[in-house]
């Protein structure tokens, strides 16, 4: 699963790593949680980038799942160009069957585009349309090591927005 990290602010003066969630962001946050929790989609583990608003968006997830799953901050997710999202998902450990990467734009979006080899039709147009802030891709893959992970290789599931659950504007 991949997670775009909740609307965010940018303070003047603040570098980017350390900008926080906006109003909205933190809205947006718990209600994806939720979902995942009402879904079943329970990550066994969850790599996050070191940026703030990343942070702050798992905290907020978190706190809707029934357990909280181990957790990693991965520098590797900041600023990543898809092939460095797509090697680190690859060294994930094969007992791992479930994980959620929370990150940035334009890699998830360019990540979630190069994993889809098929799968839910309009799902992939609207992720194809716009991936928004806390829009959450969920693929499937047919493999038994995360290192088997390969372009084209998955199953677009579903494709989630705030907004899609009727909690607001995608943005």
């Amino acid at each position: 699963m991949l997670l775009r990290h909740a609307k965010s602010n940018w303070p003047t003066g603040m570098a980017d790593r350390e900008r926080p969630l906006a109003t909205r962001g933190r809205e947006a946050a718990p209600v994806m949680g939720r979902y995942l929790a009402e879904e079943l989609l329970l990550p066994d583990l969850v790599l996050i980038s070191p940026a703030r608003r990343t942070l702050e968006t798992w905290d907020l997830v978190a706190a809707m799942l029934p357990e909280k799953p181990p957790s990693h901050v991965e520098p590797r997710i900041y600023e990543a160009k898809t092939e460095r999202l797509l090697h680190t998902a690859q060294e994930v450990d094969p007992g791992v069957r479930t994980l959620l990467m929370i990150g940035h734009n334009p890699g998830f979006e360019e990540l979630a585009a190069m994993l889809t080899g098929h799968g839910d039709r309009y799902a992939s147009a609207r992720m194809s349309q716009k991936y928004p802030t806390c829009g959450l891709a969920v693929l499937d893959f047919a493999i038994e090591d995360w290192r088997d992970l390969s372009p084209r290789g998955g199953r677009l599931d579903r494709f989630v927005t705030p907004a899609s659950l009727g909690e607001g504007p995608d943005e």
